[in-house]
């Protein structure tokens, strides 16, 4: 289910703050004709930390209600509390979510015992299967291997990929060793989602494919064909971007991208996100100009 170029949409905010549902639905609109394999509603590069339980929770429904089953709705739904994360389980699945993206408890620090005890007490009363999330840089919590091994093996049905944004290529043949090549594993880095895919990946939870969905689906078929020489080509035309998206904090670079691609698409973000400074936006423009996007 989950394979191929999936972003992680950002999420639209009219002027006064609000959610901007209508800029929302015509994005996902955009995103499915060009190609995207999946849609991930209110990750981090949604802002999901500045959207209140109900916000969170109406933006999956919208997503869901736009994508009519066209392509799988994944829901960000983690948290630091356990009981927290586990009512998030069930918000996504009453609005209508396939699957939900978990990170591991943030900012508390558990230990790998901790962790494991989180996803086990998920697991017991999930309506959703998993994703698990590993992005240390975020968290500070890294999901070590032999702790995602023992949670894939104690709950199989549950947990079915990794979005691994840990930067530790290894990792791949690591868990493709401990939880089988068939395991879903998924890039959570634009810029490694080649070597990625090469070493048994197989898509991305994509940043970049907000402002390139074709372009990155392309990449992600070419990678899933065995066209690794196509593929590098890619990857050679889109690098300069997935380095310009994170040139100041995200997604500032990526709204500021949006606008050049989508004239009129809602730069504003919610503080404590502040906009793209001056050299961000030099080099987002100048990474749209190489992959030919603007």
């Amino acid at each position: 289910m989950f394979s191929g170029s999936i972003p992680a949409l950002v999420t639209p905010f009219a002027a006064d703050g609000s959610f901007d549902e209508a800029a929302y639905r015509d994005f996902i609109e955009w995103q499915i004709a060009e190609g995207s394999s999946g849609l991930v509603a209110c990750g981090t590069t949604g802002e999901a930390a500045t959207l209140s339980y109900d916000e969170h929770f109406h933006v999956v429904r919208v997503c869901v209600d736009q994508a009519k089953g066209r392509v799988p709705v994944i829901a960000g739904a983690g948290s630091n509390d356990t009981r927290v994360a586990s009512a998030n389980l069930r918000a996504a699945k009453d609005a209508g979510a396939d699957a939900a993206l978990m990170v591991p408890p943030y900012y508390n620090r558990p230990g790998q015992e901790g962790i494991f005890r989180h996803f086990e007490a998920l697991a017991e009363t999930t309506p959703l299967p998993i994703i698990l999330y590993n992005v240390p840089a975020r968290t500070v919590t890294d999901i070590q291997p032999a702790t995602l091994a023992r949670i894939v093996a104690a709950f199989p049905k549950v947990f079915v990929g990794v979005k691994d944004a840990s930067g530790v290529l290894a990792r791949v043949s690591q868990h493709r060793a401990s939880c089988g090549p068939d395991f879903c594993q998924l890039s959570g880095n634009d810029d490694l989602a080649l070597a990625f895919n090469v070493m048994g990946g197989t898509g991305c939870i994509s940043v970049s494919a907000n402002v390139a969905p074709k372009l990155c689906a392309e990449f992600q078929a070419a990678c899933q064909a065995g066209d690794f020489v196509k593929a590098l080509a890619y990857q050679d035309q889109l690098y300069p971007l997935h380095e310009a998206l994170f040139t100041d904090a995200s997604p500032g670079p990526v709204k500021y991208a949006m606008t050049k691609v989508r004239p009129g698409f809602p730069e504003a973000l919610r503080l404590p996100m502040t906009p793209a400074g001056e050299a961000s936006r030099a080099a987002v423009d100048t990474a749209l100009a190489h992959a030919a996007l603007a």
